[in-house]
């Protein structure tokens, strides 16, 4: 695979301490739950939770998949872990990898909304705009990316490049 770099790994560390920061700002002194979407996720939702100075901060794992081993979304939502804890009265941000299609997240936000949150926020490390199918927006957004396929930083082909400290395409 020829791999390109999208987003450098400073570039990546500087934007989520600016998310982080803002998120300070907003939820001082209340409770807040992140919820991070696994697999892909998890690096961002944890460099992320270091720079939101809150100490009422827990946070969640939920695991959906609407990929399966393919590059594109099946469009079928399926919950494959579940919240450990219930959200409802709480504050929420829900901390995805990418938002491209819209699909899983719109759904899941439906799901999570039936349990009655304080208020609920989606934070997403990238966001690929110009392939959305349903009218989704992120409350706070790391980068918009055009059409391409990307990886590292969580993000993986059939589970693979999860590990790249940046972003990266395929350049064919």
């Amino acid at each position: 695979m020829n791999l390109k770099t999208l987003i450098s790994e400073e570039s990546l560390q500087k934007r989520i301490k600016e998310l982080g920061n803002q998120i300070t700002e907003e939820y001082k002194n209340k409770e807040l739950i992140i919820i991070c979407i696994l697999t892909g996720a998890v690096y961002f939702a944890t460099e992320l939770t270091k720079y939101i100075d809150n100490t009422n901060l827990k946070i969640e794992f939920m695991k959906v998949s609407s990929y399966g081993n393919s590059t594109e979304s099946t469009g079928e939502v399926k919950i494959k872990k579940d919240l450990d804890s219930s959200i409802a009265g709480k504050n929420v941000i829900i901390v995805e990898d990418i938002i491209d299609t819209g699909l899983t997240m719109h759904t899941l936000k439906r799901i999570l909304l039936d349990r009655k949150p304080e208020s609920l926020k989606i934070c997403t490390m990238l966001d690929k705009k110009e392939r959305r199918k349903v009218e989704i927006n992120a409350d706070y957004v790391g980068f918009d990316i055009p059409n391409k396929f990307v990886l590292g930083y969580g993000l993986d082909y059939e589970e693979y490049y999860r590990n790249l400290p940046y972003i990266a395409y395929c350049e064919d």
